[in-house]
């Protein structure tokens, strides 16, 4: 992504969630395809990725229960909030992608959405395997221990 300075570039959205939920193993840039209402909302900040996931069906990707506000001049050309959103990326990608949810049981998760140097809405792919609930106790565990391993240093 580009420099915090670059006035186009800024985060959109963000699923927080996924690198504590998740085991990430992989990432990669989408393209993303949106009517021109959803890019004025995403503009102005109305989108959540938190509960999305990406899905490879009939050999396309898809951005599944992704959300973006509805914008409100839109009036009669609007867009549903929760539509299935088509995702863009080479066919090398989307066969790789395939083998990673078909054969080894991965999942696509999206993990941001921002506007690149260019003002072009992308969204940042994670391939996941899911945590255990032990697993998310432990990395729990370590985020605490970090932070307390953080104070005692910064009094010390």
């Amino acid at each position: 992504m580009a420099e915090k300075s670059d006035p186009n570039s800024k985060l959109i959205a963000e699923n927080r969630r996924a690198r504590f939920d998740y085991h990430i193993e992989d990432d990669l840039e989408a393209g993303i395809m949106l009517f021109g209402s959803e890019v004025k909302s995403l503009r102005q900040g109305g989108s959540n990725i938190a509960e999305s996931y990406a899905s490879v069906e009939n050999g396309e990707l898809w951005l599944i229960n992704g959300y973006i506000a509805p914008y409100v001049r839109a009036k009669t050309f609007g867009h549903e909030e929760r539509r299935r959103r088509k995702l863009l990326v080479s066919k090398k990608e989307l066969s790789r992608l395939w083998n990673a949810t078909a054969r080894e049981g991965m999942t696509i998760v999206p993990m941001k959405m921002y506007f690149n140097e260019r003002g072009i809405v992308k969204i940042k792919l994670g391939v996941a395997k899911g945590k255990k609930l032990a697993d998310k106790r432990q990395t729990e565990m370590k985020r605490d221990w970090d932070r307390q391993k953080a104070r005692l240093l910064k009094q010390g």
